[in-house]
């Protein structure tokens, strides 16, 4: 693998995945596919999940509750990646729940506006995973609770990939069509890369045991999210891409909770 390029895909994904700015160079000759570059997004993750995990350290460290500080890492993730994800869980949510066919949940997903189940699951994805935290900064102190994020942010975002490239655009135009499909050499990265950097930031704070129930049970859930989406839209969208990883995050960060 060429390391300089493996960067580069890096710094793309963190443009692609964040609002935080790169340098315009690293877009040089790129042709706007991802197919290559989804690799990188555990890598990516991880980065962009660095505010987020220091706010929590320091305001755990300066003596703010475990519930408090975990909101306030939440704040400072959403406002690093223009809660993209939590955008896709919200509209994800409504499509799927209140699409009569597989036509009419395409047609409420690409509606800006968000409907009751949209504001419902994101009011229930932020509270789970305020919860967990809190929970994990009460049982792990400050350290292993701020790495747990990372980790976290590295396991979803290789599920993401993973439910991009298990089921074929459900649509023929789009942001999820047009930047292609994972090619399976990059699937294979995605996966091994987001496994080793979780298992690095978790297993020394919190345990092998946790590392584990965390990939088991963030796996379980993000493979039956795709099958839902399969059998109601028969593919994905960048909503069910982004859906994933708030379902995957939220359901490693809850089982790590539950084993610590």
């Amino acid at each position: 693998m060429d390391w300089r390029d493996y960067m580069i895909d890096t710094a793309r994904a963190v443009s692609f995945l964040s609002r935080i700015t790169v340098p315009a160079n690293v877009f040089d000759g790129h042709d706007g596919s991802l197919s290559r570059g989804v690799r990188a997004f555990p890598l990516a993750g991880m980065l962009i999940a660095l505010p987020a995990a220091a706010t929590l350290f320091l305001m755990l460290v300066l003596g703010a509750s475990p519930l408090l500080a975990a909101f306030a890492a939440l704040a400072v993730q959403a406002v690093v990646t223009g809660a993209l994800h939590e955008d896709g869980l919200s509209d994800a949510a409504d499509g799927l729940g209140g699409g009569r066919d597989r036509d009419h949940a395409l047609e409420i997903m690409k509606d800006s506006r968000i409907g009751s189940y949209g504001a419902v699951t994101l009011l229930l994805a932020l509270g789970l995973r305020a919860a967990a935290i809190a929970e994990l900064a009460t049982h792990l102190g400050a350290l292993g609770a701020a790495l747990s994020l990372p980790a976290v942010a590295a396991l979803s975002r290789a599920l993401m990939v993973w439910h991009w490239s298990a089921l074929p655009p459900a649509r023929t135009s789009g942001l999820a069509f047009a930047v292609g499909t994972p090619l399976k050499s990059s699937l294979n990265l995605a996966l091994i890369s987001g496994l080793a950097i979780a298992a690095v930031l978790l297993v020394p704070t919190a345990s092998l045991f946790a590392y584990f129930l965390a990939v088991v049970i963030a796996g379980l859930a993000a493979s039956a999210f795709t099958a839902k989406v399969r059998r109601a839209l028969s593919g994905h969208t960048g909503d069910t891409i982004g859906a994933t990883q708030q379902v995957a995050e939220i359901a490693a960060l809850a089982a790590l909770a539950m084993a610590t």
